[in-house]
């Protein structure tokens, strides 16, 4: 076990890992993080989808020893019940969630894209919202996740802290 301090959510977090623990493990069993999920643990599903360093990355397979020293951003690192982010808002005003497994992962995927360009296409949405897998197949017969991402771009301006 070796200790090691990440930067998450804009804090930073000392704890003890094994050398090839995921970040995954420990954000969710050592730090109480728990909206990234388990799912397919091969990096193909997007639930377990983080930030680090403005990409939207699966944590499944990622050591958190190789993270050390980058900026890392969970879910709960966008907002609070009492305050959401306009993005977590913009699901709920699209009724964007059915079971809500995969939504974590979408919405890491739409900030990361909204980070990098403010005013994507439809088709850079559905890019990079591609590899989130939607486990109860709603946000597949809804269309794609594509409605939540465009009305929260609405009410990010340039310049306005995210």
């Amino acid at each position: 076990m070796q200790k090691i301090t990440l930067n998450i959510n804009g804090h930073a977090h000392s704890v003890h890992v094994d050398q090839d623990t995921p970040l995954l493990y420990v954000l969710r069993n050592d730090l109480g993080l728990k909206a990234a999920k388990f799912a397919c643990g091969l990096e193909q599903c997007g639930a377990c989808k983080v930030i680090i360093d403005g990409q939207a990355v699966p944590s499944c397979h990622i050591t958190a020893r190789s993270v050390q020293g980058k900026e890392i951003t969970t879910l709960e690192g966008l907002g609070t019940r009492e305050n959401l982010h306009p993005l977590q808002q913009a699901f709920i005003d699209e009724q964007a969630i059915q079971c809500g497994f995969c939504v974590p992962g979408m919405i890491i995927s739409a900030k990361a894209l909204l980070d990098r360009n403010p005013n994507p296409t439809d088709g850079e949405i559905k890019s990079a919202m591609s590899d989130n897998l939607c486990r109860c197949g709603f946000m597949t017969g809804y269309g794609g996740p594509s409605s939540g991402p465009r009305r929260s771009q609405k009410k990010l301006l340039p310049g306005k802290a995210r």
